[in-house]
């Protein structure tokens, strides 16, 4: 197994945004990785002058070592000036440019993973291009047909069965083949990339108090109890369906690995008001490795100096993780 440092893609996203000065803070992290940063190399240079005036700027050169104490730039031009704070729908290509290439160096082995800095989705669409999110672009991209997202954060790892559906159109979303997919998905992840040989998964019911023995609901007997028997008798280690307004004491929480919640913001507000700004966005069930910040683009607080890079560690300490453990498994 080779002892050399992960080499990870950082995204540095919409190019308004902060994302651009939270690349500018990655070296004084001091994070055991080499991190390449993708975008426009000016651009990049600008705001670190302004935010960081005693970093240099240097062209990713994969054949000559990691420089020490500079930001390695792989440059992706942009299509438009860009100012901060100043959305322009002629760079929402540029943003999409960086994705492919991040994603075409995690698919050949140039990049161990990728780390996601934020992107504006409108803007992204108003440049003419159907753009719901880094995490189905990234599942397109790689002919994955189920993704799970999944925020780790204040000691704990939530994963979601559903993600950005309206309240109503839930309880119909969540099947039998949907949570068992979800489930293994999850279950394969955190043995690949967390170390977890045999996860614990804590299941959230769908309704008030798990359903009430159906008094409240029957998606927990006719759907959600006959999954976790199935995969039960696979070999998982599954606990639920359970009260989702207790699962988060820590009473339950110390017999988990993972929580999965069946909706957004069933499992999502705890795990933010214990992490929010150092919090990490991960997605499974890719073939690649990717995490992001838990954060927007801040446009008001771009090249001011007052964005906050915690996520962005956060989120790059994880990739590493992850790349270590995938690395591990393969030796």
């Amino acid at each position: 197994m080779s002892d050399k440092l992960p080499v990870l893609a950082i995204t540095s996203g919409e190019p308004a945004g902060i994302g651009p000065d939270l690349c500018a803070a990655l070296p004084e992290a001091g994070l055991p990785a080499r991190l390449v940063v993708l975008g426009d190399r000016e651009l990049i240079t600008r705001r670190v002058l302004a935010l960081k005036p005693g970093l240099e700027v240097v062209d990713y050169q994969p054949w000559l070592p990691r420089p020490e104490h500079a930001l390695e730039v792989l440059h992706i031009p942009l299509r438009a000036p860009a100012q901060a704070g100043v959305l322009d729908a002629a760079n929402g290509r540029y943003v999409l440019d960086i994705l492919d290439r991040a994603i075409a160096g995690c698919k050949s082995g140039e990049f161990a993973g990728m780390v996601t800095a934020p992107v504006h989705k409108g803007i992204i669409c108003e440049g003419g291009v159907e753009f719901s999110g880094h995490t189905e672009y990234l599942a397109e991209a790689t002919h994955t047909p189920l993704v799970v997202m999944m925020l780790v954060g204040g000691g704990m790892r939530v994963a979601l069965a559903t993600t950005h559906l309206p309240l109503r159109a839930v309880p119909d979303a969540i099947t039998r083949p949907l949570l068992t997919d979800v489930l293994r998905i999850l279950h394969k992840d955190l043995r690949a990339h967390f170390g977890l040989p045999k996860p614990r998964i804590l299941v959230a019911g769908l309704n008030p108090h798990a359903g009430e023995g159906g008094h409240m609901g029957r998606e927990e007997i006719d759907v959600i109890t006959p999954v976790l028997d199935t995969l039960r008798a696979e070999g998982m280690q599954l606990a639920g369906p359970l009260p989702a307004d207790t699962l988060f004491v820590p009473h339950h929480l110390k017999n988990g690995d993972a929580v999965l919640a069946m909706y957004h913001d069933q499992g999502l507000p705890v795990l933010k008001h214990a992490s929010f700004g150092g919090g990490v966005n991960v997605t499974l069930g890719l073939p690649i490795i990717r995490t992001s910040v838990d954060h927007g683009t801040a446009l008001d607080l771009a090249g001011t100096a007052q964005a906050d890079p915690g996520s962005l560690f956060a989120a790059v300490q994880l990739a590493i993780t992850m790349a270590l453990h995938r690395r591990a498994r393969a030796c």
